[in-house]
């Protein structure tokens, strides 16, 4: 049995490196109201006169009912009129997609995966027959792989016995596909009851090329519970089932997390995303004018070298080219992504300049919160600094703009770093944060040197730590 805190640690580095996969089974689906394979074959089952309950191949059920009609034709109106309602979204799928994996299979006909992945702005390349495998779409942002067909297509979705016997005919190379992703990938199997004959042959063929050098996968399980067993002796024989299987799946380098509930799941999620996210800072700050303490050398100083050694701790910096101070922050990060990080710029900076040229004043604030809920949706931390900026009259008035990237930070739940001795916007929100400091407990060993210090190194060394801490898994 796999810890969780395994698991986070392995899959959450998986996503980091881009080497993260996601296998989705029919559960992911259910709790958007869309039925698993064994509800769809329930009532076709009971007008061919068999008992879904007693039955345990599920692919001869499906072949029994063609056989038993001459054709597909009730297949595949059950699969197009179960799989193509519309349906919310859930939290599950919203978070999968949401998170920067870039390799999605499933056995599903359904297609909240792509509508997820629509939904977190990211352009998904579906293939869902063979020949579309050897086509890259144009900017796409992540792969989903239907290997069991499509609800628009429900008549060549795989389903009976004949389907899995003909998979490689009428649908070449999808295993070989998912072959080298199962060698080259950290998969997630979720909702998936591993019952699948294709799979199952497929993660034997790979545990024959890699015998013991198999990579870890992981699978989310619900622990057998007493209390859903008929009996004492039910409940021995589905623990035993259970223990098996998980042993059973460890041959193929998938280890097995339990939970009690499936709402555990969603938990789990909601921390890998918070963790994933940890990784990711954005550097508020504006300055259009300078103190005696923080003058625009040392304002510039402090910028670059927060940004060099947040990326030099492979952290990933956003910028929003605040005036006075982004200019410095990006000069920092391509510093040092030059020296040492192989030029990799995508990985480490990420560079978000306001919207320029709109005229009308209640348009550019609609435009530019939308945008700051988007930068602080991607980044799990928000880092503050001075905070100033012009009036129409020429006077120095505090940047409210940085006064909104805190409260968009706080709404979404994000870490946030005030450097509040610089002054201006940065001063304001540490004083907030300092009159409720309970809420912000990662922040109790540094709040006298982010409020009142003044040497960079200490300051930077100081966040550094921080973030260090606020992506370690637990």
């Amino acid at each position: 049995m796999a810890t969780k805190k395994q698991f986070l640690r392995e899959y959450i580095k998986a996503i980091r490196d881009g080497n993260a996969a996601v296998f989705a089974g029919a559960g992911l689906s259910r709790p958007s109201g869309f039925v698993v394979w064994k509800e769809l074959l329930r009532p076709l089952a009971e007008d061919i006169g068999l008992n879904i309950d007693d039955e345990r191949d599920l692919t001869n059920v499906a072949q029994y009912v063609r056989n038993k009609s001459g054709n597909r034709a009730a297949i595949n109106s059950s699969i197009l009129e179960a799989y193509s309602k519309d349906v919310e979204i859930n939290e599950n799928v919203t978070i999968l997609t949401r998170l920067p994996i870039y390799t999605y299979w499933t056995t599903n006909y359904d297609h909240l995966i792509e509508e997820g992945l629509r939904a977190a702005n990211r352009n998904s390349d579906v293939k869902i027959e063979y020949k579309q495998l050897s086509s890259t779409k144009r900017d796409r942002d992540a792969v989903v792989y239907k290997m069991h067909g499509d609800a628009d297509h429900s008549a060549a979705a795989v389903l009976t016995k004949d389907d899995y016997v003909q998979y490689d005919r009428n649908y070449p190379l999808f295993r070989s596909v998912l072959q080298g992703d199962l060698i080259s990938k950290t998969f997630l199997f979720i909702g998936f009851s591993f019952e699948d004959p294709n799979l199952d042959s497929i993660l034997g063929q790979v545990r024959l090329l890699l015998d013991e050098n198999i990579r870890n996968h992981y699978c989310f399980m619900k622990r057998v519970a007493h209390k859903d067993a008929k009996n004492d002796v039910d409940f021995g024989y589905q623990k035993a089932q259970q223990d098996m299987r998980e042993d059973d799946l460890k041959r193929y380098g998938i280890q097995t997390i339990f939970v009690d509930e499936y709402t555990e799941i969603t938990e789990i999620l909601r921390e890998v995303e918070s963790l994933v996210l940890a990784n990711n800072v954005f550097i508020s700050g504006s300055a259009d004018f300078f103190e005696s303490v923080w003058t625009e050398a040392r304002v510039h100083d402090l910028a670059y070298k927060l940004a060099n050694q947040l990326v030099k701790e492979d952290f990933k910096v956003t910028s929003g080219f605040g005036l006075g101070v982004g200019s410095s922050v990006i000069n920092g990060a391509l510093d040092e992504i030059y020296s040492s990080k192989f030029k990799h710029m995508d990985e480490h900076l990420c560079l978000r300049p306001f919207p320029q040229g709109i005229e009308d004043k209640d348009e550019r604030q609609l435009k530019w919160q939308k945008y700051r809920e988007d930068i602080l949706q991607e980044n799990g931390v928000a880092v503050f600094m001075i905070g100033n900026k012009k009036s129409l009259e020429g006077k120095k008035v505090v940047a409210d703009g940085c006064l909104q990237e805190y409260q968009i930070a706080r709404e979404k739940n994000g870490a946030i770093i005030p450097i509040g001795s610089t002054g201006d916007a940065a001063e304001i929100i540490y004083e907030k944060i300092k009159a409720d400091k309970d809420q912000y407990p990662y922040l109790e060993n540094y709040l006298e040197l982010l409020g009142s210090g003044t040497d960079i190194d200490k300051i930077v060394d100081a966040v550094v730590k921080i973030m260090k801490d606020r992506r370690e898994v637990r």
